[in-house]
């Protein structure tokens, strides 16, 4: 396919400037208009070496405001970033609403450079194609613009580039051995980014193929297609809050026969006995032994560099701050986390609602434990309205699959649904309105989550149900008897550490 792409393309000095003259003015406004409607944008450089990626962001850039974007320069992984998830370098650097992240390369190096060095096996990637489409799907239907250029030359216009480069003591350094290696081997290389552009080239995020012998063409063509896509960008957010406004009033005008919707739907909660119960003297003597395998479990997982998710949601006051009070007693405390998932704060609001949880995944051989997690997406913003029902719709699908890039890094992911009936939450908020040590805990909010109950419980089930996965499963765990709940959750967690181990 490239190969037949035409080199040949050139512009004149005076074109050039004339007509770059209207773009750079036009795409200046751009960037404020994307600003103030706080869209969110992503500019991708990849490509050939010598094919001018540099000098070709420095032409973009120059037209816009250095206050509203950043450019990432990606190389090889560094020995944190190897301990962590592949996407965790790029999620963490995803730009927050209204501003633009440029990368020169990025997620597509697993796939080209790694995947001629060796460094990528060829059976993982089918996966990183996956992980990377799942990536830009996400954030796009997130809101994203993400724009893709691949900057392409001739083997014997590259060769003559990194000559010139290597003839300089101030630019030879800009040439690697690996440079030359894949200009040598340069047909294999092509056949690489071949296949990568034919299987990474979506409707979300497309690829743009950049002529890139002739700079006044090449820069050119590159400020048109972000002025286009951010015109399209700007029509999109449009749209998208036209058709929630017009989903908002379906939701509110929707008359659905309760009976009949509660017998087709499905339910894991329903079929939960609550009546399971250890006596004071078991839960001691069960407790004891689980958290000393614990210890010495955690210990075997930071030496085989296993990295471990352990998730917890429930009913307020279902006791997810006791499970992991008594998990974590006996673990080394330079290896594990305890992540309190709050209300998003003014920074994380300005991201994909992902994008807070990609900050704290674990390294391998640690464990990250999150006190409420990624759910309250399909949960509280659902039912509160914080979210457009095409939102919480889709983020079933997103969750799935930010929870299988933990699993394909190697992660042992599990996840807790703390249980009790409406009448034992009742006691318990009323047990800690009573006793001043634990008045904190109880919070007019917790009343009125309580008065919706119903609703969450639908939405639970459906939580449940869609999510519960062989990679990722849920626990749900009888929670009204608490010495039960306690002593499950630190055996389905033993478990889980010793299948992995052995």
């Amino acid at each position: 396919m490239l190969e037949k792409i035409d080199l040949t393309k050139k512009m004149g000095k005076k074109e050039y400037k004339e007509v770059m003259e209207g773009l750079t003015a036009e795409l200046s406004e751009l960037q404020r208009e994307c600003r103030n409607e706080k869209i969110p944008v992503m500019i991708v450089f990849e490509g050939l070496g010598a094919a001018g990626k540099g000098t070709l962001i420095n032409q973009l850039i120059q037209s816009l405001d250095p206050r509203g974007f950043h450019v990432h320069a990606i190389n090889g992984e560094s020995e944190e970033e190897k301990l962590r998830p592949f996407l965790w370098r790029f999620w963490t650097k995803t730009p927050e609403k209204g501003r633009i992240a440029i990368f020169d390369r990025s997620w597509y190096r697993k796939v080209l450079i790694d995947r001629f060095e060796g460094i990528t096996p060829e059976e993982e990637l089918e996966k990183a194609y996956q992980e990377i489409n799942n990536f830009e799907e996400t954030l796009s239907e997130g809101g994203t613009a993400i724009l893709k250029f691949f900057l392409y030359i001739t083997k014997e216009e590259q060769k003559k580039r990194f000559e010139r480069l290597r003839d300089s003591k101030e630019t030879a350094w800009r040439v690697s051995e690996g440079d030359l290696k894949r200009n040598k081997h340069y047909k294999k290389y092509l056949q690489m980014n071949e296949e990568m552009l034919q299987k990474t080239d979506t409707d979300y995020a497309p690829w743009n193929i950049i002529e890139a012998m002739d700079r006044e063409f090449a820069t050119v063509k590159i400020i048109t297609v972000v002025v286009e896509c951010l015109k399209e960008a700007l029509e999109n957010k449009k749209r998208a809050a036209q058709k929630a406004d017009k989903d908002a009033k379906l939701d509110e005008n929707a008359q659905v026969n309760g009976k009949s919707a509660a017998i087709l739907k499905s339910s894991m909660l329903s079929q939960v006995d609550l009546s399971l119960s250890y006596s004071k003297e078991e839960y001691k003597e069960k407790l004891d032994a689980l958290q000393k395998k614990i210890s010495l479990l955690h210990s075997a997982l930071y030496k085989k560099r296993i990295p471990v998710v352990l998730a917890f949601e429930g009913w307020d006051a279902g006791g997810k701050g006791g499970a992991i009070k008594r998990l974590t007693s006996h673990m080394d405390p330079r290896g594990y986390m305890v992540n309190p998932t709050a209300a998003p704060n003014d920074i994380e609001n300005a991201h994909h609602y992902l994008w807070r949880f990609w900050q704290t995944v674990p390294k391998a051989g640690h464990i990250a434990i999150y006190d409420r997690t990624w759910y309250g997406r399909v949960m509280v913003e659902r039912i509160e309205g914080f979210c457009t029902t095409e939102e919480w719709q889709r983020a079933y699908k997103e969750i799935n699959q930010f929870e299988e890039n933990l699993y394909n890094a190697g992660a042992i992911v599990l996840k807790f649904w703390m249980h009790i009936d409406k009448e034992e939450q009742e006691r318990r908020f009323k047990e800690r309105q009573g006793n001043p040590a634990k008045q904190w805990k109880i919070t007019d909010e917790d009343w009125r989550n309580r008065e919706k109950w119903d609703l969450y419980e639908k939405a639970v089930d459906e939580m449940l149900i869609r999510t519960s996965t062989t990679y990722a499963p849920w626990i749900i765990v009888e929670g009204n008897d608490k010495y039960y709940a306690r002593v499950k959750v630190l055996q389905e967690v033993v478990d889980a550490l010793e299948k992995r181990l052995k």
